[in-house]
């Protein structure tokens, strides 16, 4: 039982080296990794004695000496042939390093209010419509301070790119040999699949319905005639096609019913049928009819005001009623064509092309995107134990590194 003998002679030692003293803790963490090497080898040997650590030895004249002599093996033996049997990279006599690196990443969020520090783009106030009371008590908006000179350098922006929905907007679908009716028919119709679709989906969709339809096309009579199963077929490419198809076959039903097979004049009228909206109800007043009689108003128009500061809105509608309050009758119609060419090529839902607007550039936007500098801070931490012979330890701490990147900081709402 030579282990045994081994594993009890171990317990004796380690019981006289436990420590008595609080400072020596340091001592008997490195000695009990020791004990524990020297225990997985089985080693016995007989050395003669290494000479130990200063650092490890606080006091020459403790138990550790006895209790090594007497058990006939010195510890440091063990430790020295454990160690030696690891793989080394940079050889036996290199010294090893410990490296410990600690990044911090120091970045902010620019506020839309302060100033830009690089200077590229400077930053806007944000400029909301203001409500007062008059003499009469009556109350009165009044529009932001900036907004003409915003909206003429959209226009300017608007003229230099083509937008979808230059060319495939509901505006522009309808066929124009067709007779009047016909044509505010598809208008209608165009306005009912372009909900939650993009311009150039919608205008696959009403080309499908124009040239597969029986002659003459797309009217009242053939969607009346044409299969519920059909019609679906010829617009699933479009967003919620079943539940379009629905609206649609129920829609052509009451024009024929209660509008003599014309679409309705007023925006009443318009909103009672089945899938529309006051969007497209105020879009199809002024494309089908030629009577402007309020703002439509879908997502890029609603996104693209609010980032403007112009007001701070939580649906559609109520940016409708907000812009209406100030906004002259002139521009209800065009607004919304404007914008959305506008969030279609420029101010993208996701991604905007801050650079490449005149606002940005100029200080009118609020919301436009800054580039920053971006600062990360690297902590190295390097330990150089000794080698034999050595005087002293060499040890260097906290060594800072710095590197500079470029980012795109984007300052939201």
């Amino acid at each position: 039982m030579k282990t045994s003998r081994i594993a009890r002679e171990t317990a004796r030692v380690a019981r006289q080296l436990l420590p008595t003293d609080p400072t020596s803790t340091r001592q008997t963490r490195s000695f009990a990794a020791s004990l524990n090497a020297f225990t997985a080898n089985n080693v016995s040997a007989q050395a003669s004695p290494l000479d130990v650590k200063e650092e490890d030895l606080s006091d020459s004249g403790s138990s550790l000496s006895s209790a090594l002599s007497d058990a006939n093996f010195d510890i440091e033996d063990a430790v020295i042939e454990a160690s030696s049997t690891r793989k080394r990279k940079r050889g036996l006599d290199t010294p090893s390093t410990t490296i410990t690196t600690i990044s911090t990443t120091t970045s902010a969020r620019t506020s839309p209010r302060k100033a830009n520090p690089g200077g590229n783009i400077k930053k806007a106030k944000r400029q909301s419509a203001k409500q007062s009371i008059n003499e009469a008590g009556e109350v009165e908006i009044h529009p932001p301070a900036n907004w003409r000179e915003i909206y003429d350098a959209v226009q300017e922006m608007r003229k230099r790119v083509l937008a979808p929905v230059d060319t495939m907007g509901c505006e522009t679908l309808a066929q124009e040999h067709l007779t009047p009716r016909d044509k505010r028919f598809q208008t209608l119709i165009a306005l009912m699949l372009s909900s939650q679709t993009k311009d150039t989906t919608n205008a696959i969709a009403m080309r499908r319905l124009q040239t597969e339809l029986p002659s003459p096309g797309l009217t009242l009579q053939n969607i009346l005639d044409v299969d519920p199963v059909r019609l679906n077929e010829m617009i699933y490419v479009v967003g919620f096609h079943n539940n379009k198809t629905k609206y649609i076959k129920a829609a052509a039903l009451i024009l024929r019913d209660q509008f003599n097979g014309d679409i309705p004049d007023t925006i009443e009228g318009l909103i009672g049928l089945p899938g529309v909206g006051p969007k497209m109800a105020y879009l199809c007043m002024s494309a089908a009819w030629g009577r402007t009689e309020g703002i439509g108003v879908d997502v890029h128009v609603h996104r693209i005001t609010n980032l403007w500061g112009w007001h701070k809105t939580k649906a559609p509608e109520e940016t409708r009623a907000a812009l209406e309050a100030w906004l002259p009758r002139d521009k209800w119609h065009e607004i919304n064509h404007l914008l959305v060419g506008f969030g279609q090529t420029i101010c993208l839902p996701v991604g905007r092309k801050c650079g490449e607007c005149t606002l940005g550039q100029s200080g009118l936007c609020p919301s436009a995107v800054v580039e920053k500098k971006k600062k990360t801070v690297k902590r190295v931490k390097k330990e150089v134990f000794e080698e034999p012979g050595d005087e002293e330890v060499q040890v260097k701490l906290d060594e800072m590194v710095t590197i500079k990147e470029e980012e795109k900081v984007i300052d939201e709402l």
